[in-house]
This record gives structure tokens, C-alpha cells and sequence, in this order.
């Protein structure tokens, strides 16, 4: 049994609301995240600190990742881009506390780009139908044979990073985030599901317990305005 934990974006005082839910009704469950733990809320350095100090797992987003493309390789694409999606509150946030910055980004790299568990498959925006045509013929008896393929498209707009495509089914419940929802939203026919229930925007932070790809529960907690005000 696991618990996912939908898009934070810098949403620490809902993060830890949502976490003492969790551990309250599930206490034995790993909990992980999706990623995007950085940019637009306000708390973006308590998040992955929080992170850090309570060893959740996650795969890091694109958020994360222009994150620490921007301050390791700021002429990169990938860093460029960070400069027109919400990087001011991460900045404003890791304000007098620049040490840390080379820590964290390590534990941002650190983290592998999906985690293919015994209850389900995590990436942040999922594997495309775009690549059916180029992965294995058996890749649902082996979905580490999805290997190569996401780390050499990750930077891609169909990589697990960035696709906003029809997700491959996977024959296994596939928990993404990256493409906000008002409501967590399990697609059946492909056998995915959306957990980024957009906390940013004043909407709610939500997570799933999952045990073999069963949805066994969804636990939400709505934003704390100290979070984005």
C-alpha cells in the first residue's frame, strides 16, 4: 500500500496538513509525490526540506527540474524556461538560505524520473501514447524496458516531464500529476489517473492510497491561504 501525493508548487502549510491526514488513517503506507514541489506558492524551500526530513519519495516535474537546470545551467533550455513559470516565489523563498540551494538540488536530481512499484507506475506527466509505436512489444510484462525511452525524451514535449498526450496503458495504474484537475480523475480506459488538483490556484492538494492498482481512497486538504497570498 502506498499513498501519492498530487503537484505541491511550493504549498508547505497545506502539505503538512495533508501529510498528518495521511499518516493519521494510514500509517503504514511509503508516501511519494508526483513532484513539482517548487514555484508559484510561497513555500517552495520548506517543501523540499520537508521533503528531505521526512524521506518522501517522488519523481521529480518540470518545475523541479528548470529548478535546477536554471541555477546549474541557466543558458540551458530547460533553465531558460524556468524565468516564465512562477520561479519568483522559489527564489523569494531560498532568500538568506543560499547554502541550501546546492543540497536540495541534489536531492531534486537524485530522484529517478518514474518509480514502477509492485502498486503502481509514478512518473509526473506519464508515459505518451505518442512513443506506442517505439516501445517494446512486451512493455506491459516488463515496464522497466521503459527505460531508455524516458530518459532520453525526458526533456521532450510527449516526455514524462512535460506531455499533456493520451497516456500509454501501461496495464498498471499509472499516477501522474503535471495536468491540473478540479477533482482527482481516474481515467479507466487507459487505466491512469490525475492527482494535480491545482493547490496553487486556491484549490486543494490531494493524494491517493493505492495497493495493486487499486484506488483504495483519495485524501484532500483545500490550500492554506498563507500558502499563495
Amino acid at each position: 500500500m502506498v499513498a501519492v501525493i498530487g503537484d505541491i508548487h511550493g504549498c508547505y502549510y497545506t502539505l503538512i496538513e495533508l501529510f498528518g491526514k495521511i499518516k493519521g488513517k494510514y500509517p503504514d503506507a511509503d508516501v511519494y509525490s508526483v513532484g513539482d514541489l517548487v514555484d508559484r506558492g510561497n513555500f517552495s524551500y520548506e517543501v523540499v526540506d520537508f521533503f528531505i526530513t521526512e524521506k518522501i519519495k517522488f519523481t521529480p516535474g518540470n518545475h523541479d527540474y528548470m529548478f535546477y537546470f536554471f541555477i546549474k545551467y541557466p543558458v540551458s533550455d530547460f533553465g531558460r524556461t524556468w524565468l516564465y513559470n512562477g520561479y519568483e516565489t522559489t527564489i523569494a523563498s531560498y532568500d538568506n538560505r543560499f547554502e541550501k540551494v546546492q543540497a536540495h538540488l541534489d536531492f531534486i536530481k537524485e530522484q529517478p524520473l518514474y518509480l514502477n512499484l509492485k502498486d503502481c507506475f509514478i512518473s509526473h506527466a506519464g508515459v505518451s501514447r505518442y512513443y506506442k509505436s517505439k516501445v517494446p512489444k512486451d512493455y506491459r510484462e516488463n515496464l522497466n524496458s521503459l527505460d531508455d525511452l524516458v530518459k532520453t525524451e525526458f526533456y521532450s514535449e510527449h516526455g514524462v516531464l512535460w506531455t499533456r498526450d493520451e497516456l500509454l496503458d501501461l496495464g498498471k495504474l499509472q499516477v501522474v500529476g503535471h495536468t491540473r484537475h478540479p477533482e482527482v480523475t481516474h481515467k479507466k480506459y487507459n487505466n491512469s489517473i490525475y492527482i494535480d488538483t491545482s493547490v496553487y490556484t486556491g484549490n486543494k492538494l490531494s493524494a491517493i492510497i493505492v495497493e495493486e492498482s487499486n484506488i483504495l481512497d483519495t485524501i484532500s486538504e483545500p490550500t492554506d491561504s498563507r500558502d499563495i497570498e
